[in-house]
C-alpha cells in the first residue's frame, strides 16, 4: 500500500494483491478526517467526523479487482428540526468492480462497466470516502424530534379571501 496526495488515498496495486485475496482494514487519521469536515462541511452538512474505518476484501479478478467491504463512521450533524447537534452512525456496505479503462467504449442502456483502474491500482481510501458521501443521511433528525407548522392566527385577510368569497357564492362565479 502506499499513499497519495487527496485527504484520504489509501492506493493497492493490482500486481500487489495475491492469488488468495487481500483482506485490508484502514482507518482515517484525525488530519484527514479533519480535511474532509472542510470538504464535506457544504456538501453533506457534516461538521464533525469522529471516526472513519474501512474493511476491504480485494480479490483480482484476471486484470480486474473485486472490492467489497464495509464503511463504518461517526458524523457530527445538525437536526433538520431543532437544529441542535446530533451524531449519527454510517454503516454502509461496498461492493464494486474495478478494471483497465476501455479505451472509447460506451455501455449499453443496461450494461453497467466497472470502475476504472489508474495506473493498475485501486484507491481504497477514496472508495470509502464515496461511500461515506452517499451513507450520511441528508435530513438527519434527533430521536425525539417532532416537526409542529406554525400556529397562525386567523383574525386577518388572507390573500386569496377574493377568490374564497366567489367560490361561496350559488353557482361558484361571479355575480
Amino acid at each position: 500500500m502506499e499513499k497519495a496526495a487527496s485527504p484520504w488515498s489509501v492506493l493497492v496495486a493490482v500486481e500487489n494483491i495475491p492469488d488468495t485475496g487481500l483482506h485490508i482494514e484502514i482507518e482515517a487519521p484525525a488530519a484527514t478526517r479533519a480535511q474532509m469536515v472542510e470538504l464535506m462541511a457544504e456538501l453533506a452538512a457534516v461538521r464533525d467526523l469522529s471516526q472513519l474505518s474501512a474493511v476491504f476484501d480485494l480479490t483480482r479478478q484476471g486484470a480486474g479487482v473485486h472490492v467489497a467491504g464495509q464503511v463504518s463512521a461517526r458524523v457530527g450533524q445538525s437536526c433538520v428540526v431543532t437544529l441542535e447537534p446530533i451524531e449519527n452512525v454510517v454503516e454502509e456496505a461496498v461492493d464494486l468492480r474495478f478494471a483497465p479503462a476501455p479505451a472509447d467504449q460506451w455501455p449499453k442502456a443496461d450494461e453497467v462497466l466497472p470502475e476504472p483502474l489508474v495506473n493498475g491500482k485501486v484507491d481504497i481510501g477514496a472508495v470509502a470516502t464515496e461511500f461515506l458521501i452517499l451513507g450520511i443521511d441528508p435530513y438527519p433528525r434527533k430521536a425525539d424530534a417532532k416537526f409542529s407548522p406554525p400556529k397562525v392566527d386567523d383574525d386577518g385577510a388572507h390573500p386569496f379571501a377574493a377568490l374564497e368569497a366567489l367560490k361561496k357564492r350559488p353557482g361558484g362565479g361571479p355575480s
